[in-house]
């Protein structure tokens, strides 16, 4: 009788994967499996036009400890918001080109920022506090980065123009990806 048995259950076992990530949360790892396809996770540009952004792996969705990984796409003209955060960031551009504008931190307000061309295959980092904003200056096509954190979840300090003094920069804590996950308030270290 072990055959047919095994005849009716050996299908249900291709199914395994899916009822695994049935299990898993949006918010938790729980039944997520360790290999995933980038496709397959939550995409959104959170109120952003222009903006696609994927959590590759993340504090808040994975449970990772020191980094978090991000696809993040900018259609045409679409920018982030002039900001700065207390941790480190790195950029690969995988596709595309753009601009980087990035000010230091040390005087009272940004200033006027350092332009960098940016291009496929290119990559940068942003060090702690500086502000920065990253810009798809290409008409004709998207620009697509993976971009890494240190210090998760992110704490992210954002400026309304480039004369704005840091100490009016508005905290948006948790950032927009992090909402629906975050649950307990930590302290910022700034």
């Amino acid at each position: 009788m072990t055959g047919p048995c095994f005849i009716f259950f050996f299908p249900l076992l291709n199914l395994l994967p899916f009822f695994q990530t049935l299990e898993a949360s949006h918010c938790s790892i729980k039944g997520l499996p360790l290999v995933r396809n980038i496709a397959d996770l939550p995409q959104d540009n959170y109120g952003r036009g222009g903006l696609s952004h994927i959590t590759v792996a993340g504090s808040l969705l994975h449970g990772l400890k020191e980094v978090e990984v991000w696809l993040q796409t900018f259609a045409p003209g679409s920018r982030t918001p002039i900001h700065r955060h207390s941790c480190e960031e790195v950029f690969v551009v995988l596709k595309g080109s753009g601009t980087l504008y990035l000010a230091s931190s040390s005087n009272k307000y940004p200033g006027k920022p350092e332009e960098h061309f940016i291009f496929s295959n290119s990559t940068f980092h942003i060090p702690v506090n500086d502000v920065h904003q990253v810009w798809n200056t290409n008409e004709h096509e998207d620009l697509q980065m993976l971009v890494i954190i240190s210090r998760p979840p992110i704490k992210v300090f954002i400026y309304e123009d480039w004369s704005m003094p840091h100490t009016a920069a508005k905290l948006k804590f948790p950032y927009y990806w992090d909402e629906q996950c975050f649950q307990v308030a930590q302290k910022d270290e700034l």
